[in-house]
């Protein structure tokens, strides 16, 4: 069955706005950090979800690994450092923060709804601080926390996002306004993208898990007509005349399949692997593929951009939604680390936080772990 057969249910017709996006409005995106993050869902074979993201900077987050306690409170800051948005949260979530905010970046709680803030360079456009009520008004950075803390499924978080408004706040370390968008799933595998758009926040149905970054989300499916043909299977044997044209080795029917870094071809190829692998069960098995998928998209240093805007791959997370583990690994130190929600007390009073260590040296295979082998070179293993 073709990999992207799934992609003739959608209408096309539906997806109105930005059908295209123009040559000179893609020049005109100055070159920014982060615009390699790729993100999915990976649905298993008892029905459970697994969420998998890459996060890729052109300087270091210093992220921490977070665990929020239920009933936390939260205030979002606004330009000038005035509040907005004060909340007391609901649900429990762990995940990762960057430049040391006390807001997740990526993330999962207590009843299995995940997501991440990925960059939106060109395209994202907030509301006007000015014109907005502070207090129904979210810094960029906190919208995922403000999720992840209030709502248990995509549905609810669907409900909520006309009750607030993301404006453009200033963030001092990256010296900017982030360019953002978001996406979550949840345990029973939904999936939504939420953009900022003219100055509101655009809901899409994401029917497919991915995403990845500029451009908007809608211009991401209709791209994907360019590649239906796509699967995983071999293409079959080419006959001209009396002479049969066979493909060279396996994979020949992912021909064509876009390798480069840009965000639409991320975008491709995570839905050619997600669609075409082996589901496993909820669980490590499901993790582990998950982190096979992950490696794909993973960027060493040097390899995109120059200067001081070189993007690399910082780390990568996956969050089981089901069994509410959060697995993280970095660049320096590319063993996956469980943090299992359930292991800690939710009703604690205090933000937990800790530091992802980094570990170069391989782990070696001590001399003792190795044992005399009864086999020969070239002989059949005794009976």
């Amino acid at each position: 069955m073709p990999m992207l057969q799934l992609m003739h249910s959608i209408s096309w017709r539906a997806l109105r706005r930005k059908a295209g996006v123009s040559l000179l409005a893609l020049s005109m995106l100055a070159p920014q950090a982060a615009q390699a993050c790729t993100s999915f869902l990976l649905r298993t074979t008892d029905k459970g979800a697994v969420y998998g993201r890459t996060m890729e900077f052109g300087f270091e987050l210093e992220s921490r690994p977070l665990v929020i306690p239920r009933n936390y409170s939260f205030t979002s800051e606004g330009p000038d450092d005035k509040p907005m948005l004060s909340w007391k949260g609901k649900y429990a979530a762990v995940g990762l923060n960057a430049v040391n905010l006390t807001a997740l970046i990526d993330g999962l709680n207590e009843k299995g709804l995940a997501g991440g803030v990925l960059y939106f360079p060109g395209f994202a456009e907030y509301a006007d601080a000015s014109k907005t009520d502070p207090a129904k008004s979210l810094a960029p950075w906190d919208f995922l926390t403000w999720a992840l803390t209030n709502y248990a499924t995509v549905e609810e978080v669907k409900a909520a996002v006309n009750d607030v408004s993301v404006v453009g706040v200033m963030q001092e370390t990256l010296k900017d306004v982030p360019p953002f968008h978001y996406t979550l799933h949840d345990a029973t595998g939904a999936s939504i993208v939420i953009e900022p758009v003219d100055g509101k926040l655009k809901v899409y149905d994401n029917p497919l898990g991915v995403m990845t970054n500029s451009p908007s989300f809608d211009w991401h499916l209709i791209n994907l007509g360019n590649y239906v043909k796509l699967s995983p299977g071999n293409v079959p044997p080419l006959k001209i005349g009396d002479v049969t044209i066979e493909p060279l080795g396996q994979g020949s029917g992912l021909l064509g399949i876009p390798g480069d870094p840009t965000p639409p071809s991320r975008f491709v190829r995570a839905i050619a692997y997600i669609l075409s692998v082996q589901q496993q069960p909820s669980g490590p098995e499901s993790v582990r593929l998950a982190e096979h998928i992950l490696n794909n998209f993973d960027i060493p240093k040097g390899a995109v951009g120059k200067g001081d805007e070189i993007d690399y791959t910082q780390w990568s997370s996956i969050a089981d939604l089901d069994n509410l583990t959060y697995y993280v690994k970095t660049y320096d130190n590319q063993i996956l680390r469980a943090i299992d929600l359930k292991g800690f007390n939710l009703d604690g009073i205090e933000l937990l936080t800790t530091t992802l260590t980094p570990e170069v040296t391989p782990t070696p295979i001590a001399p003792a772990a190795f044992a005399p082998s009864n086999q020969q070179q070239g002989a059949a293993p005794a009976k």
